[in-house]
């Protein structure tokens, strides 16, 4: 279990956006996750670091109740985002709406480039072609995508490249208007190159909202996470500023150990 103290001392008074408090996620009889206490700024990038099957994304799935979709999950403690225990949430979808949710490989919805992006603001009542035009290239600027794809919007997106696809995805969440956004190893099947283009645009991105990263590139949670989390074994073992981690002032000797690779 993580050590409070050390979380504590990180904590630099901002709103907090997500407040997790002895969560615990099993599925059926087997744990994946317990004893989780933490809390995520806002406009903070948190990063989520730690080995497979250590629970990473099973806690991305209590923050947005995907437990309710997934069979034999069961989730224990409390999970608040904007000070609401997420369970209190009469419509799961209104609350899914405030929170994206971008998946390790690209989901398309076979629809054009524009219409992967627009479809979110028309189910909240968006008509004026203008709005929208504006809406779907400000989300595409935003996801590094605009100027790959502004002379083939009406192209399906199933044809862009997966690099471009995954970007679309980080388009069409960032189209809900989301007060907090997640990314669960975006960058698995990505190119470098891309990669470091959304890296580029979620530092920017930190700025309008608050953005949990979970990775298993100990690298990218050091360029761009505020705050970072090591999860093992179904635990948080620790928490702490990037900065003390990646500077070798981690409290823990098994954190120290998988940030400089000696096991993974």
């Amino acid at each position: 279990m993580v050590d409070t103290a050390t979380q504590d001392a990180q904590v630099d008074g901002r709103e907090k956006k997500v407040e997790v408090q002895d969560l615990a996620i099993r599925y059926g009889n087997t744990p994946a996750l317990s004893g989780v206490t933490l809390d995520i700024r806002k406009n903070e990038i948190f990063g989520i670091i730690g080995p497979a099957n250590s629970g990473k994304t099973s806690f991305l799935n209590a923050v947005n109740r995907m437990n309710v979709m997934i069979p034999g999950m069961h989730v224990d403690g409390k999970v608040a985002f904007n000070g609401l225990d997420v369970r209190a949430w009469k419509n799961v979808y209104a609350l899914r709406r405030r929170i994206g949710v971008v998946f390790p490989l690209p989901v398309g919805l076979p629809l054009s480039v524009y219409n992967n992006v627009a479809l979110a603001p028309r189910l909240k009542g968006v008509t004026n072609k203008a709005t929208l035009d504006e809406m779907v290239e400000r989300c595409l600027r935003r996801a590094a995508l605009w100027d790959e794809v502004k002379d083939r919007l009406n192209s399906l997106g199933s044809l862009l490249s997966g690099g471009q696809q995954q970007r679309l995805t980080i388009a069409r969440a960032l189209s809900q208007e989301p007060d907090l956004l997640m990314l669960d190893e975006f960058s698995i099947a990505v190119d470098p190159v891309t990669t470091m283009r959304i890296e580029e645009a979620l530092s920017e991105l930190k700025n309008e909202m608050t953005i949990i990263l979970v990775t298993n590139l100990v690298q990218q949670a050091h360029r761009l996470a505020d705050r970072t989390a090591f999860f093992l074994n179904g635990a948080c073992v620790e928490i702490g500023t990037t900065s003390d981690l990646f500077g070798g002032k981690a409290k823990k000797q098994e954190t120290t150990d998988y940030i400089e690779g000696r096991f993974g």
